[in-house]
C-alpha cells in the first residue's frame, strides 16, 4: 500500500513574509514565491543549530502545530498559511520529541491554504466564536463580576475545584482539553485560540469601566468558550458544558 503524501506547512503574518526571516534582517516572502524553490538567505553551517534567528526554514506536518516557534508576537489575526515541501537536506532538531517538524535550507512553495486549519480541527468554530459571541458575552461576564464581586469569587472558586450539578469542575475539563491538544497535535493552535479570545475580551472590554478583576474573569471565560469550540466535535456534552461554565451565567438564587 502506497503511502499518503505528507504535507508540510509554514504559517507567516498576513503580509505573506516568514516573521524570523524579518526579524533577521533578511525577509523571505512566500506570497510573491508560489510554485517556485526558496532558498534560505542565511543557511546555518552546522545542521541543524541556530547559528542565527532565522537558520532554516521550519515547517510541520501537522497543521495544528503550525503556530508553534513561529516568531510571531503579539498573537494576531489573520494569518496565512502554506503548503510547502522541502528540497534537497532535510533535519530536526530531535525526531523524537518533534516528529512532527522538519527543517531545510530550500522549500518550494506549493500553495496559500485555508489559514483556520492552524486553529485545530475546529479552527472555523473557534473564529466565529471569537468574532461574534466574544463581543457579546464579555461585557455580560464583566457585569455579573462587578455587581457581585465577593459572590463571584466563591462560584467561580466552586466551579473551578469541585463543578456543579450538572458539570466536571473546571480544572478537570481543562485539563482534559490540554491533553487532548496534546495527543492530537493541536497544542500550539490551543494556546493562539485562548490568546486570541483574551486579546478579543479585553479589546471589548478597555473602555467599560469593568474592574481588573473582572476583566481577569471575562479573559478566563473567553479563553475556555473558545477551547470548547476547538474540541466541540471530540468531547460530549458534560465536558463541553463544563468549559463554557454555563452554570455561573445564572443568577444566584437570592437567599430567602
Amino acid at each position: 500500500m502506497a503511502r499518503k503524501p505528507v504535507t508540510w506547512y509554514i504559517a507567516t503574518p498576513a503580509d505573506g513574509i516568514i516573521e524570523l526571516s524579518c526579524q533577521a534582517g533578511t525577509p523571505v516572502d512566500l506570497a510573491d514565491h508560489i510554485g517556485q524553490v526558496v532558498d534560505h538567505p542565511n543557511p546555518c553551517t552546522r545542521k541543524w543549530f541556530d547559528e542565527s534567528t532565522f537558520s532554516y526554514f521550519r515547517m510541520v506536518k501537522r497543521v495544528g502545530e503550525a503556530l508553534e516557534d513561529t516568531g510571531i508576537w503579539p498573537v494576531t489575526w489573520p494569518l496565512r498559511l502554506w503548503i510547502v515541501e522541502p528540497v534537497g537536506d532535510t533535519g530536526n532538531w530531535s525526531p523524537q520529541h518533534y516528529p512532527y517538524r522538519l527543517l531545510a535550507h530550500q522549500i518550494r512553495v506549493v500553495e496559500e491554504t485555508d489559514a483556520w486549519q492552524a486553529l485545530g480541527a475546529g479552527g472555523r468554530e473557534v473564529l466565529d466564536v471569537i468574532e461574534h459571541e466574544i463581543p457579546e458575552r464579555a461585557p455580560r461576564w464583566a457585569a455579573a463580576w462587578d455587581a457581585d464581586p465577593e459572590g463571584m469569587r466563591e462560584r467561580r472558586w466552586q466551579w473551578h475545584l469541585c463543578g456543579g450539578r450538572n458539570s466536571g469542575s473546571g480544572m478537570w475539563a481543562e485539563s482534559v482539553a490540554w491533553a487532548t491538544a496534546r495527543a492530537r497535535r493541536e497544542y500550539a493552535a490551543q494556546l493562539w485560540n485562548q490568546r486570541l479570545a483574551g486579546e478579543t475580551a479585553e479589546r471589548v472590554l478597555a473602555a467599560s469601566g469593568a474592574s481588573a478583576q473582572a476583566v481577569t474573569y471575562a479573559l478566563s471565560r473567553a479563553a475556555d468558550l473558545a477551547t470548547a469550540a476547538q474540541h466541540h466535535t471530540r468531547f460530549g456534552a458534560y465536558v463541553l458544558d463544563t468549559l463554557r461554565a454555563a452554570e455561573l451565567d445564572i443568577p444566584a438564587p437570592v437567599p430567602a
